[in-house]
């Protein structure tokens, strides 16, 4: 199953779905989380913002993503960052006790949801690792080595953020690699060789 949503798609009584614009807020930071939110469509970021006005992406989620799902029976359900459609984006909102009923009685929507909140767990791991890694070139090549030396990015931007770089740190690191003959970086293409 790859497809969380389709699990339960004739259901309707137990969700809601709704339709975001790009760059429209979905819920603030500080809000009370009493749903988990599945992306049928688009793309959500999870974002905070600074104090000086820089921007902090928790994470970035595409289709079949989930969230909310680590607040919604936690001591302190509240959202720790803004959720945001970075695309056009549809969404599915299951209400807590909808979730619980949805656990409690249907097997394949449970084996999915845990396999969903296993790779979740996995990813955070990933950054943990990620963010003790302190030179931007020993962040640069556990990445690649996790995307199995082949990466396609949106932009350098976007990658940075990825690895919790600066943009001119990355962009003199990726300029560097190429002289070097350690990356092929061919348009928006990046090959660990």
């Amino acid at each position: 199953m790859n497809d969380i949503f389709e699990t339960i798609e004739d259901k309707k009584d137990l969700y809601t779905i709704i339709t975001l614009k790009k760059e429209q807020v979905l819920f603030h930071e500080g809000d009370l989380c009493k749903e988990i939110g599945i992306i049928l469509q688009g793309q959500i970021a999870i974002i905070s913002y600074m104090e000086d006005g820089r921007q902090i992406i928790f994470n970035r989620l595409n289709k079949s993503g989930i969230f909310g799902n680590n607040l919604l029976f936690s001591s302190e359900p509240y959202y720790k960052g803004n959720i945001i459609a970075t695309l056009d984006s549809r969404i599915a909102l299951i209400k807590k006790e909808d979730l619980l009923k949805l656990l409690e009685n249907d097997s394949t929507f449970m084996l999915e949801y845990l396999r969903i909140l296993s790779d979740q767990g996995k990813q955070l791991n990933f950054k943990i690792r990620l963010l003790s890694l302190d030179l931007a070139r020993d962040r640069f090549y556990h990445y690649m080595h996790d995307h199995k030396n082949h990466i396609v990015i949106g932009s350098i931007s976007e990658l940075a953020s990825e690895l919790f770089l600066s943009r001119e740190t990355l962009s003199r690191l990726l300029n560097s690699l190429i002289r070097e003959k350690r990356i092929i970086k061919d348009g928006k293409h990046i090959t660990l060789l």
